[in-house]
This record gives structure tokens, sequence and C-alpha cells, in this order.
């Protein structure tokens, strides 16, 4: 058989990067997070045509300060749960750093002592979980479990029943003004979340630490052979984590201008249920933070279309909890069925 030289043809030399790029670029295409962002353009398009009022900005902008709190403590929840842990105290955290502020506040303390204070009992707060966690070895889901009691216990024993209101309207428009003025639908508050989940992003999936974190996840023996960390980056995770979650804490005392200890009750569902819909898994080791986004978002869209279109509150958390068991469900049943393909076709040979 003649060769290509002997007709007068040459072989082209493979390119190395060509099929490694197209096999990135396939799998950017046909991943979890543009699975998600397709999902959530949809749920938008068709809540902006069946539900009236979905599209006004009036809409989107309540809609956004609405999910901001889930959107800031969802970033280093990513990190956290990435590693194979997690933290269910970050609604009593919030809860409990609005009573600091309330306290200080009605006591006559400035609102940038009473906010700088809350915050630092958010990192007390955080190092707490982490101590227990990593230096005691618990396991965080009861180590969290506990402190959501402890802290929540806290926030209603400093302040009982009652309120504290009527903060400053100057720290109140602050987490409330629109960006560029009244004619446009986004709250200013989101230039902190863009800047925010920026670091978290770079960190997460350009740095040593994402690489860690991520190794944690995968397996956390091999990550001590290899000399990461282990401990002492979770620590940190926790730590960051309380401290954004007192920040989540101190914007919902000053957005609905009330200082209670059951403010935010029962939003860490909501953080694990967006970061979980977003693709990150449960066992650690797989994810990433535009999916979580992503997954934040279509969360609230579809509340907020439910909402409007007059659907009670219950129909509306088992929509939820439906996502929430499709978005565990799915990938389980993918993986299982990628497994079981290589069998049959050695079966079959």
């Amino acid at each position: 058989m003649p060769t290509l030289q002997d007709r007068g043809e040459t072989q082209r030399p493979p390119t190395p990067g060509a099929p490694r790029t197209a096999v990135r670029l396939r799998k950017a295409l046909l991943g979890r997070d543009t699975a998600i962002l397709a999902l959530l353009v949809v749920v938008w398009l068709v809540a902006s045509g069946t539900v009236e009022n979905f599209n006004r900005p009036q809409t989107v902008y309540y809609l956004l300060l609405d999910v901001f709190p889930i959107l800031l403590i969802a970033l280093p929840m990513t990190m956290v749960v990435v590693t194979g842990e997690i933290d269910l105290s970050v609604a009593s955290m919030m809860g409990l750093s609005s009573v600091v502020v309330g306290v200080l506040h009605e006591a006559g303390a400035g609102m940038p002592v009473a906010i700088g204070t809350a915050l630092v009992v958010g990192l007390l707060g955080g190092a707490l979980n982490g101590f227990l966690v990593t230096v005691v070895g618990l396991p965080s889901l009861a180590v969290t479990v506990g402190t959501l009691a402890l802290y929540r216990g806290l926030a209603v024993g400093l302040l009982g029943t009652t309120a504290v209101t009527g903060f400053p309207e100057q720290w109140k428009d602050l987490v409330t003004d629109r960006l560029f003025g009244r004619g446009t639908a986004i709250p200013g508050v989101v230039l902190l979340f863009v800047v925010l989940a920026v670091v978290f992003a770079v960190v997460l999936h350009f740095t040593p630490v994402g690489r860690a974190v991520y190794a944690m996840g995968l397996n956390t023996e091999a990550s001590l052979f290899s000399g990461i960390g282990v401990g002492r980056v979770k620590f940190w995770l926790f730590v960051v984590t309380g401290l954004v979650s007192s920040l989540a804490g101190v914007y919902w005392t000053l957005r609905y201008d009330s200082a209670r200890g059951d403010n935010a009750t029962g939003l860490e569902l909501s953080v694990v249920a967006a970061v979980l819909v977003g693709g990150v898994s449960i066992f650690g080791g797989r994810g990433a933070l535009p999916g979580v986004i992503a997954g934040v978002l279509l969360i609230g869209a579809l509340r907020s279309a439910l909402r409007l279109a007059d659907v009670s509150s219950d129909v509306i958390n088992v929509a939820t909890g439906v996502l929430l068991i499709l978005s565990v469900l799915v990938p389980a049943v993918s993986a299982a069925l990628r497994r079981h393909r290589p069998t049959r076709r050695a079966a079959a040979s």
C-alpha cells in the first residue's frame, strides 16, 4: 500500500493541545453550570411571558434584595461544602449579629461600633465551629446543628421577643438605594457582592488554596499525605463563613429596620439548597461558584414568580424542595449510568 510520502502528501503532525481544548470546551458547554444557567434563562423567559408584573424593574429590584443574603453566604458555603463539610449555623449567626447591632444601637453606641462588634461576633462564632471540627475532631453536621441552637438561643435570650427599630436613615439607605438612581432595578449592595464574588472565585478556582479545597473534598487522607494543611484550611473557611453570615445579618437588620432574635430563621436551608442546586456535590470535591450564583438566582426567580402568581407559600416550599431533591438525584443517577455503561460494553464484547 502506498504511503503518504509515495503519493506526494505529507502527514500533518497532531496538535497536542487541540483534543484537550476540545474536551474542556465540551465539558464547559455541557456542564452543570451551563445547565443551571440555561434553566434560569428558561424560567425567567417563561415567567416574563406568563406572570403579570414579573419583568418589571420593581420586581427585579426586590428579587435581588431578597436573594442578597443568600448570595453572600453561598460564597463561603460553597468552599465549605466542596471540602466535604457543612455549616448549618449561618442563619442563627445572622440572627445573633442582628441582635448585637440592635442592643448596641439601643444602648447609644454608634452604628460603626455596633456593626463592627457584630462582625467580631461572627468571627468568633465561625472560629468556634472551626475549632470543634478541626481541633476536637467532631463532625461538622453535628457541630453546626448544635451551634445553630446555641446562637439562636443567645439571640433570643439577649432580646427576648421584642424588636429594636429606628435605625439611622442613612444606614438603611445604604443597603436599599439603587445603583445609579431610581431609574435602575439594581440595588447598590450588588456591587459589594460582585467584589466578594470575584475574590472568592479567584481563590477557589485560580489559587493553590482552591486546589487544596477540591483535593480535601476528593480525598482527605491523600491531601494530608501531600502536605496540605487540611485542618488549617477548614478552620479558616468556617471563620470566613461566620464573618460573612454576620455581615448578612447586618444587612437584614438595616433592610427591614428590625433587630430580632428570630431574624432569618430557616435561611440556612435556602443557602444549602442554592449551593446544591448550583452543582456542588454534597459529598465534596466538585462544584463551582458560577453555578452556585445561577442556582441562587434560579430559586429566587422561581419563588418570586410563584408569589406573583398568588401561589401559596406551602406550594412554593414544595417546589423548592423538589428542585433540591432533583439537584441531588439527577447527578447521582447520571454517575451511576456512566459507571454501568463500561460494564455493559465489556459484557457485550
